[in-house]
């Protein structure tokens, strides 16, 4: 996987000055502060079955996570932890393979949370994750599920959709801090805070959508149970002005 932060950006440096800047990304150190990238997302998926069967299967995350999470590269560490290699990112000459080591605890109350520790036995790599997500599951009435739920349901030829589904809701919030070289700093800083904010954006629209459509078809597969549609699915980016009314 691989991203370029400026395309056709007005103040985009040239091609001469990013094969420039490539050559001094492994010898010029990296500077003292941190320049943090943040984004927080809420979404959820819908599943063809009561709020015990998911729950089950949920809890039995080293079944599903890590052939679910291809093709990112996971590694299990402990009984509820991952280690995920999310692909390589880079801009202005200056280039990253993200790695953040995730935790699931066990739910607590209905809900689920996830967040991010430090990646065991690794040596600095120049950033830190701060992963926080929590996830709740909760049976609804099949009349106020997604549009095209229950049509897709017989569709598949398999009867009559439940009266009752399970709609998986979730929200998460990452915190990217990175120590870029030196030379990256020579760019004004709301260039940078601007781009590095969109590309983690970008990498959570391509992830998380991904991820959700595996989990409901390895699930549905698994009990048997028709496939649910797109509209069945949802990711939305929380934008910080309505945070701040909310607050």
């Amino acid at each position: 996987m691989q991203c370029q932060w400026l395309n056709n950006h007005p103040n985009q440096v040239s091609d001469a000055s990013l094969s420039h800047l490539k050559d001094k990304q492994a010898t010029e150190p990296l500077a003292a502060t941190p320049v943090h990238f943040k984004t927080q997302f809420v979404g959820y998926m819908e599943m063809y079955s009561d709020a015990d069967t998911v729950a089950n299967y949920l809890n039995a995350h080293q079944g599903w996570f890590c052939r679910c999470a291809a093709p990112m590269k996971t590694e299990a560490i402990g009984n509820n932890g991952y280690i995920l290699t999310v692909g390589r990112f880079g801009s202005f000459g200056y280039e990253v393979e993200p790695k953040l080591a995730v935790v699931l605890e066990p739910p607590v109350n209905g809900v689920y949370e996830m967040h991010s520790i430090p990646i065991p036995d690794e040596p600095y790599l120049g950033y830190e994750v701060d992963y926080q997500a929590s996830m709740t599951i909760k049976e609804i009435p099949r009349h106020l599920s997604s549009p095209g739920l229950e049509k897709a349901f017989k569709k598949q030829n398999k009867g009559q959709v439940p009266n009752m589904i399970t709609k998986v809701e979730w929200q998460l919030a990452m915190d990217v801090a990175v120590q870029f070289p030196k030379f990256i700093h020579k760019l004004p800083l709301s260039m940078i805070q601007r781009t590095g904010d969109r590309l983690l954006t970008q990498i959570v629209r391509q992830i998380s959508p991904r991820l959700t459509q595996k989990v409901q078809e390895d699930f549905h597969t698994g009990q048997n149970l028709p496939i649910p549609p797109k509209t069945s699915r949802h990711l939305e980016k929380i934008e910080e002005v309505a945070l701040e009314q909310a607050a």
